[in-house]
């Protein structure tokens, strides 16, 4: 799966309410548990087994024109040919 993500630091976070849940399991046999918002459906967050002490919150939820570029990339061989990402950031498989 490709997509865009801010990671924080767990302890730096303080979710409330209530979310929906699914957990898959990715590629490196780890799971990730993803938090929907029960009344709309739209992923919230998510966390992973493999990073207990972070947080994931799809770019996207943020309403911020000016949010910064990502510096890093993962799974690049899974996003569309159209997507760009800046030039010189660090690319991880």
């Amino acid at each position: 799966m490709f997509g865009a993500q801010a990671r924080f630091r767990r302890d730096a976070v303080h979710i409330t309410g209530s979310s929906s849940t699914y957990a898959r399991v990715g590629d490196g046999g780890t799971k990730a548990t993803f938090h929907f918002c029960p009344r709309c459906g739209a992923i919230v967050y998510w966390d992973f087994e493999s990073n207990p002490d972070h947080v994931a919150v799809p770019v996207g939820a943020f309403a911020d024109p000016s949010f910064p570029a990502p510096t890093f990339s993962v799974y690049d061989g899974r996003r569309h040919s159209w997507v760009g990402l800046p030039a010189g950031i660090e690319h991880i498989e």
